[in-house]
């Protein structure tokens, strides 16, 4: 096994591979509506990695010394016969870990086959309980009850839950004690996420965020907090427990405390391409290597290099007040992933 270090001595740990660019709801700060319209040209299927061409991967990045595989989109459980592939990298030498991102919305109905195929853990997007606002934020695509429906099937198959609640000024802040109080009485894990500059069709602003601290003291209100330390080096979460310790509840605070310095992910877009950073401009394509037949090692070669050639901050600029200087397009989260 041969560890790589980028050029800030941070080890390659963590693949993320979206499986599809295709989402069944338009969240205003992922997937906006206005501009993923009836008429936007989505990936056709012969440009979207296979699941040969993944499991692929999965093995030249375990060589590297990675673990942890998470699936990601769009939304992952519309590429047909997701538990197929999830079995394949459950297989592969080396994976410890495979854990899927989702919308819940058809969690529900693949929960089992997930879980009988090797997946370990699901993450559940659910940025309100109030059916007005989460229908205003995720497009008028998706019902609460289908949601927390999908996520208690995945706890009784055996699936560890967490909810990733992603805050918006304006929006759903005035839901954060109330997401906490039920989640906290379901025993899952809620996770709150700082709304983030994405891509470039969220027209996010500053003004929109609702930073860590605020988040915490209005938790707090409803039921104290201690801080824990996080599980790995490399957690993007800040860890807080209940008094009653039976429950937690983490922040991801992308744009108030960049983690940066302790970024450990590789990303795989659906159509092939490594990426280096959720807010990176370009890829390196690895499906033209994949599809001229060459060997692993020129792959693993590929990969080794831009790995250490690396020097990606992006939250740590934003933090600097260095953004007026980034004028260049950011890849889509729909296409890679959170």
């Amino acid at each position: 096994m041969k560890h790589v270090v980028d050029q800030l001595q941070r080890p390659l740990r963590d693949l993320r591979i979206s499986v599809t660019d295709r989402c069944n709801f338009r969240c205003s700060y992922c997937m906006p509506a206005e501009v993923f319209g009836p008429d936007y040209a989505f990936l056709p299927h012969e440009k979207i990695l296979s699941f040969e061409e993944i499991e692929r991967l999965v093995k030249v990045f375990v060589g590297f010394g990675v673990q942890k595989i998470r699936i990601t989109g769009g939304e992952p459980l519309l590429r047909k016969d997701l538990p197929q592939l999830i079995k394949r990298i459950h297989g592969v030498e080396g994976v410890e870990d495979i854990a899927m991102t989702t919308n819940g919305t058809l969690l529900k109905k693949y929960a089992q086959a997930l879980k009988d195929a090797g997946l370990a853990r699901v993450s559940v997007s659910l940025d309100s309980l109030d059916e007005d606002r989460f229908l205003e934020m995720n497009g008028r695509r998706g019902k609460v009850k289908t949601v927390l429906e999908g996520i208690e099937k995945a706890a009784q198959v055996g699936l560890q839950v967490k909810i990733n609640m992603v805050v918006k000024k304006g929006k759903n802040e005035q839901d954060i004690v109330q997401m906490a109080e039920f989640f906290k009485g379901k025993q899952h894990i809620l996770r709150y996420i700082e709304y983030m500059d994405v891509g470039n069709s969220n027209g996010w602003r500053l003004d929109d965020v609702v930073a860590k601290k605020d988040i915490i003291e209005q938790v707090n209100t409803f039921s104290p907090l201690e801080a824990i330390a996080p599980n790995y080096k490399g957690e993007v979460a800040s860890r807080f427990e209940y008094q009653d310790k039976k429950t937690e509840i983490g922040v991801i605070s992308s744009v108030t405390e960049s983690f940066c310095s302790t970024c450990s992910r590789a990303r795989i877009s659906a159509e092939g391409k490594l990426y280096t950073c959720l807010f990176a401009t370009k890829g390196t394509d690895l499906r033209e290597l994949l599809r001229v037949d060459e060997d692993d090692t020129a792959i693993k070669n590929c990969i080794s290099t831009v790995w250490k050639e690396r020097k990606d901050r992006y939250s740590d600029e934003r933090n600097e007040q260095t953004m007026a200087e980034r004028k260049k397009s950011k890849i889509e989260m729909s296409h890679i992933g959170g």
